[in-house]
């Protein structure tokens, strides 16, 4: 997935507290199943954006990249 530039700045598609789910292109082991929350905006890292995300499922976050995500 390319990264959106708008006048030189990188553009998150997705906002902290937007829910989103995970990706079926790309199956994440011991992931729960259902929705997960952005809870904070990472750099890109190797040509693309990067998310914190948090399920009520897990008691911890996930680090994901922009293309694993979908919109909920």
């Amino acid at each position: 997935m390319k990264i959106a530039h708008v006048d030189s700045f990188v553009v998150h598609r997705f906002a902290a507290g937007h829910v989103v789910r995970l990706g079926g292109t790309n199956p994440f082991r011991n992931a729960a199943a259902g929705h997960y929350e952005v809870t904070a905006q990472l750099p890109e890292r190797d040509g693309e954006l990067q998310y914190c995300i948090k399920s009520d499922r897990e008691p911890y976050e996930r680090i994901v990249k922009e293309g694993e995500l979908e919109e909920a």
